[in-house]
């Protein structure tokens, strides 16, 4: 995924009420949308040099969006993409450029389709012989030591929920797989089990259900983000 247009590059002064963060750039202070829920350790220590994209919809009260930050994390700095409305995008372009070796053999990937009782899974993969596949897509951008990637970077329900919906779906004799967009270099990915222990729960039973789950690291940088290739994921049973 290539950005439209050259990001806007500045420092950060602060991130506040989750999703707004003050950026110090060329054309001044500016407010821009913070497109992260989470609590984005590492990822919001001011001075920062950060990237923001630009809407070309002047309906848009902020048209600044906070797309990159160069982090200073265990190994080293990079480039990490913290917008959490990319991955899903990232996953379906790899779709369909057949990066994503789990869904091999389906021809259509349907977003949003409701399922369970209060749940919308991100696709259904279907055109398969073994039938349609669930899929769920989770950003992670957490790295407390070096070269591994975690999961989440905060109490995360809602994600806890998803994966006792999937290991009902596979309960039920039906397929599916979560997706874990890691946008920045890593060389593993388990569950931070210490900032959330239910989640943590879940995504092990769900494993045990026969829920797939697969873990892809992105090249990150000025110009775009894209899915590089499979990491490792070392979670314990």
């Amino acid at each position: 995924m290539q950005f439209a247009a050259p990001l806007l590059p500045g420092r950060l002064v602060q991130r506040y009420k989750r999703f707004l963060a003050d950026i110090e750039t060329d054309e001044g202070l500016v407010t821009a949308h913070c497109p992260n829920p989470g609590a984005m350790l590492g990822l919001n220590t001011p001075g920062a040099r950060v990237l923001l994209s630009r809407s070309g919809n002047p309906a848009r009260k902020l048209p600044l969006t906070w797309e990159l930050v160069e982090a200073d994390l265990p190994g080293g700095r990079q480039w990490v993409g913290l917008n959490t409305l990319r991955p899903n995008a990232l996953v379906a372009e790899a779709f369909r450029s057949g990066a994503i070796a789990a869904l091999e053999g389906h021809d259509t990937l349907r977003p949003e389709v409701r399922y369970a009782q209060a749940s919308r899974v991100d696709f259904l993969a279907s055109g398969a012989a073994g039938g349609p596949c669930h899929v769920e897509v989770k950003n992670c951008h957490l790295m407390r030591r070096a070269g591994l990637a975690e999961f989440p970077d905060c109490k995360a329900a809602r994600s806890a929920r998803h994966m006792r919906d999937l290991a009902q779906v596979v309960t039920e004799g039906g397929r599916a797989l979560v997706v874990i967009v890691v946008q920045m270099q890593a060389e593993a990915f388990d569950v931070a089990r210490d900032i959330d222990p239910v989640f943590d729960r879940a995504f092990r039973d769900a494993r045990a259900a026969g829920v797939a789950v697969r873990a892809y690291r992105c090249a990150v940088g000025p110009k775009g983000v894209t899915i590089a290739d499979e990491i490792p994921v070392i979670t314990p049973p």
